[in-house]
């Protein structure tokens, strides 16, 4: 059953509070930086990977270039744009972009109405390729990790895939308990996984100490100007650096912005930056170790420890985005940008931790299948990096529209400083471009795939909400024909909830019954779930009742709202009415179930093209059960179908 958004709401909400302590600091350590924190194990082998179709030469001043533009792109993108900037811009504490796609849709004023609409329609786009990064992301970084095994012992090539492999299964078929239960134990690892990281970074600069050079911007200006024929290129093995910066600000809303600032700027930052300078300082100290820096930066005696540690490390990181995933495919949902899917929450207390099966399998599907193509994370690295630059030159863009048009920022300065920013993301992303037959093309496929399901399932839905309103009528007339009707309708004892797709329309479930069974309840609450562009509301603010203008009747309409980050508890609800609202008690124990399933057939109108309408049918059958979805009992249940042509 799915709801129209209104998007002039805007409720009073109940908003996260998220005190500053060491606990929420140590926890957002252990999933917001699990994605950005395993970069430096392949950044750098990338970019001089002699093996690249455009190679940077090794040389002491392109060392020096490389590290100095690493750690300048990192602050411009990370520190700058989104802890600094974007994530001032929340909705009800909620980050990423698809709590920007809904501030747009509600703040998006009548005249610039065109402007809101086609930017929330590049979101939905950028939200497409968060979908292409969710499916590399685990496999580079569990096939990074595991090539460590390789500086360990040599020969051990041919077991890096079947172990990745493996433990991608593993984590895909463990998804369904959730990370409730090993969630207190993220934030440690990677509280020493980042300790390592600047540990063996400190230990390389020891040695060569002119790598400190490089946190001068001047030499990654000179290696931009002086030798741009090189540095364009390298440009898409960089932006693997500032990998995880969308997750940042996605996961804003479980920790809140103070504590993901003091974890990136107290611990990560400077432990990546220590450690791309180890990494960039062991280089100019010895050419021939560019094959594994990261690995070959600490001890032999170190590196199978450390194996294990990225490994674990790069799990976690997966795991962050796989949750990712489910978040966005649910609130996509919730948005009307997808069916209903199938979602169960794994914490009772806490808020976001949910598994969505449908995403689970498909997702590691397609992590498998890139692990086999690919191989390598080198391979991958030309693919991950457009994933990566696509979603942040897009929430960039989104983020400058809101402070222009929301924060009424000067146009001087959006255009200025925001023009500046986005240069910088577009020549990321033209870098990008020219490795599109290497891989690259791979995030814009599974891009341009999810956003033309996603669209077409939003305009199959406005297509098949029209056909549902002349099917079923208006609610108001029908009540009064009830009233009118001689002789009176029969009436059996009992409570029936129908749910329905608002108040403007009969039922179809209750319309059938009335025309076709010639009888009605005692008590008839025609239910109504409204999903509002906010993550969450308070539950004094989620109910309003209509007695549709006959006091006593018995029936009575109730509007239930939720967040897009909520899945609705219909009887949950029902136990919070009480015996005045309804025009008498209801025994929600015995209470009986309506539903009205829609069966779809391709028409011959011109709504859709025909492979749209297709497609619209096809995505249609991963829709959710209804009576589980909104948690109804089976035996209580009863599905009355109608059939739409679209």
């Amino acid at each position: 059953m799915s709801q129209e958004v209104p998007e002039t709401a805007t409720p009073h909400v109940h908003h996260a509070n998220h005190p500053l302590k060491a606990a929420v600091v140590l926890g957002a350590l252990g999933v917001v930086y699990g994605d950005i924190g395993t970069s430096p194990i392949y950044t750098l082998q990338t970019i001089f990977n002699p093996a690249d179709p455009h190679p940077v030469p090794i040389s002491d001043g392109n060392i020096l270039g490389v590290v100095s533009t690493i750690f300048w792109s990192v602050m411009i993108i990370v520190t700058l744009t989104y802890i600094t900037l974007v994530m001032r811009v929340n909705n009800d504490g909620e980050g990423g972009i698809m709590a920007l796609i809904t501030l747009l849709r509600r703040w998006g004023s009548s005249n610039r109405r065109r402007g809101a609409v086609i930017l929330a329609a590049l979101g939905i786009f950028g939200a497409s390729l968060f979908f292409g990064d969710s499916m590399i992301t685990p496999a580079i970084s569990v096939l990074s990790a595991i090539e460590g095994l390789e500086t360990v012992r040599p020969g051990f090539e041919s077991w890096v895939v079947p172990i990745t492999a493996v433990i991608i299964v593993v984590l895909f078929s463990f998804q369904r308990h959730g990370t409730a239960t090993v969630g207190r134990f993220f934030g440690p690892i990677m509280v020493t996984w980042f300790t390592v990281l600047g540990v063996a970074g400190i230990g390389g600069i020891v040695h060569e100490p002119r790598i400190l050079e490089a946190l001068s911007p001047t030499f990654a200006i000179g290696f931009l100007a002086g030798n741009f024929h090189i540095a364009f290129f390298a440009l898409a093995a960089i932006v693997l650096a500032v990998t995880g910066a969308e997750a940042i600000y996605a996961d804003m809303g479980h920790f809140g912005r103070r504590a993901i600032v003091i974890g990136w700027l107290g611990l990560v930052l400077p432990a990546s930056t220590l450690n791309y300078l180890g990494q960039g300082a062991l280089l100019l100290g010895d050419n021939s170790k560019l094959s594994s820096p990261f690995f070959l930066l600490v001890p032999d005696w170190a590196r199978l420890p450390l194996v294990i540690l990225a490994t674990a490390a790069t799990v976690i990181a997966a795991q962050a985005v796989i949750t990712g995933a489910y978040s966005v495919a649910s609130q996509a949902g919730q948005l009307g940008y997808l069916p209903r899917l199938r979602i169960a929450h794994t914490s009772e207390s806490t808020i976001g931790q949910i598994y969505v099966p449908w995403i689970n399998w498909l997702l590691m599907i397609a992590v498998l299948v890139l692990v086999f193509a690919f191989r390598s994370s080198a391979a991958l690295a030309y693919a991950y990096g457009m994933a990566v630059v696509g979603t942040i030159t897009i929430t960039t863009l989104l983020f400058l529209y809101f402070a222009r048009v929301r924060w009424h920022s000067p146009k001087w300065l959006v255009i200025g400083g925001g023009g500046l920013l986005l240069a910088i993301d577009l020549l990321f992303v033209s870098a990008n471009l020219t490795k599109l037959v290497h891989g690259a093309w791979l995030p814009l496929l599974i891009g341009v795939i999810a956003f033309t399901v996603m669209t077409t399932w939003q305009r199959g839905r406005q297509i098949v909400t029209a056909e549902r309103d002349k099917a079923e009528g208006s609610l108001r007339e029908f009540v009064d024909e009830l009233q009118t009707q001689k002789p009176p309708l029969t009436r059996v004892p009992g409570t029936a909830i129908f749910l329905n797709r608002g108040k403007q329309t009969a039922p179809l479930a209750l319309r059938a019954n009335v025309e076709h069974n010639h009888v009605r309840h005692d008590h008839v609450i025609i239910l109504s779930i409204e999903t509002l562009p906010v993550p969450r509301l308070a539950d004094d603010q989620r109910i309003m009742i209509d007695d549709l203008g006959y006091a006593g009747d018995g029936i009575t309409h109730v509007a239930a709202r939720y967040g897009y980050m909520e899945t609705p508890d219909v009887p949950h609800l029902l136990r919070m009415l009480k015996a005045e609202q309804t025009e008498g008690a209801i025994s929600v124990e015995e209470a009986s179930y309506f539903l009205s399933k829609i069966e779809l057939a391709r028409g011959d109108s011109h709504t859709m093209a025909p492979w749209r309408k297709r497609l619209f049918i096809a995505t249609s059958y991963i829709t959710a059960d209804a009576a589980e979805y909104f948690s109804l009992p089976r035996d209580r249940t009863v599905i009355m179908g109608s059939r739409i042509d679209v």
